[in-house]
């Protein structure tokens, strides 16, 4: 009858997933992604040949295995970037859990592949990285955390997130793997930093940084020959280093051509830790300014999507994960031109790695979630919620 009289209400049009994700997503960073997978599976072609060979394996076996994980890895990337906020923390808490409890067993269960690092557990047909995992789930949990801590009444989340940290980066020291650890430390200080963190503390974090630096130093025979080595004022042309630098110096601006560069034969990790060098052999300078015109691209766009954001964890967890793609970049290309000692940290989607890619498109797909564009409603409105 009420229908009859007032007429019948409007039904809610709902826009499809697919367009609605299309329409909101940051296109230019996904087809960065995408570009920097494809130029890291053409490297591949080059890189992990000779590797291949000296193992006995079938000479395109690296790459089908990069193909698979990478592929994998995307799609993670694509499904997770279609999440709500909401549903990107509870993933990340969860992943956060997961992957601590292996970080904690690998003492136990774990193996270092003859790398003196016990980093990884081997499943016999794939390795697993847990610490690989672990960054973008703990990033949420501290931008949760945090901003949690800024209700009225709410936890001490400021403390827990440094109190985690702290743990985490002594599991690491453990293996050890001083390069994650600094990673993740530099992701916490980014979160707190924008939280609106004080001067003191940052200096104090700093100040702690360096002691256990020094402490490493002087009892970490791992740790004092990698600094020892990036100190040095010669370079040794039989190391990782002194081939990595000859190979970039070979190249100049236009590379000595495809398939023509030797330092893929003469690096055992060339198409991991070292992808760079066989990019600026092989290619040039043309290469390398591209794919850190990628990144560049990635990080900077994100950042400033995140600067229309009014949620204070979406703000947070953003440039959290933002600050540690890019830095982890930063890391690995720092170490080819030997402007930082040596880390063992892969190229997001350019190095070969089941773990490395996975982990990056869990990562990227956070960040994508995270910087879509979405109704921002009016300040007031947000601060009378969080006042109730």
């Amino acid at each position: 009858m009420t229908e009859m009289v007032y007429g019948s209400m409007p039904g809610r049009v709902v826009e499809p997933v697919l367009p609605r994700w299309w329409r909101s997503i940051d296109r230019w960073s996904l087809a960065a992604v995408f570009l920097l997978f494809s130029i890291g599976m053409l490297l591949g072609l080059a890189a992990s040949v000779p590797l291949a060979q000296r193992n006995g394996l079938d000479v395109f076996h690296y790459v089908q295995r990069q193909a698979f994980f990478g592929g994998l890895g995307l799609a993670v990337m694509v499904g997770i970037s279609m999440m709500q906020p909401a549903m990107v923390r509870r993933l990340g808490v969860l992943g956060f859990l997961a992957s601590f409890m292996a970080l904690a067993l690998l003492p136990v269960f774990g193996t270092d592949f003859g790398k003196g690092a016990v980093r990884w557990f081997s499943l016999g047909f794939a390795s697993v990285q847990p610490s690989e995992f672990l960054k973008p789930g703990f990033i949420v949990l501290s931008a949760w955390l945090i901003s949690a801590s800024q209700d009225i009444g709410g936890p001490r989340g400021k403390s827990a997130s440094f109190l985690i940290l702290a743990v985490i980066v002594l599991l690491l020291a453990f293996q050890p793997d001083f390069g994650q650890a600094a990673l993740i430390l530099f992701g916490w200080g980014v979160v707190y930093f924008v939280a609106g963190a004080p001067l003191v503390l940052i200096l104090s974090v700093i100040g702690l940084t360096g002691a256990a630096g020094f402490f490493a130093y002087n009892n970490s025979e791992h740790f004092a020959r990698r600094i020892n080595g990036f100190l040095s004022p010669e370079v040794d042309p039989r190391t990782q280093l002194g081939y990595a630098t000859n190979a970039i110096q070979e190249g100049g601006f236009f590379g000595v051509g495809v398939g023509e560069g030797q330092v893929k034969w003469s690096l055992p990790d060339a198409h991991t830790d070292f992808i760079i060098a066989v990019a600026a052999e092989e290619y040039g300078l043309v290469l390398v300014l591209m794919i850190i015109a990628l990144y560049t691209t990635i990080v900077v766009r994100s950042l400033f999507r995140l600067l229309r954001e009014r949620d204070p964890f979406t703000r947070l967890a953003g440039a959290g994960l933002a600050a540690i793609f890019a830095v982890q970049a930063m890391i690995n290309m720092g170490v080819a031109v030997r402007l930082l000692p040596a880390k063992g940290m892969t190229l997001p989607f350019v190095s070969y790695g089941g773990s490395s890619v996975i982990a990056a498109g869990i990562t990227m797909g956070m960040l994508l979630a995270l910087t879509r564009t979405r109704p921002q409603g009016e300040i007031a409105e947000i601060l009378l919620r969080r006042g109730r």
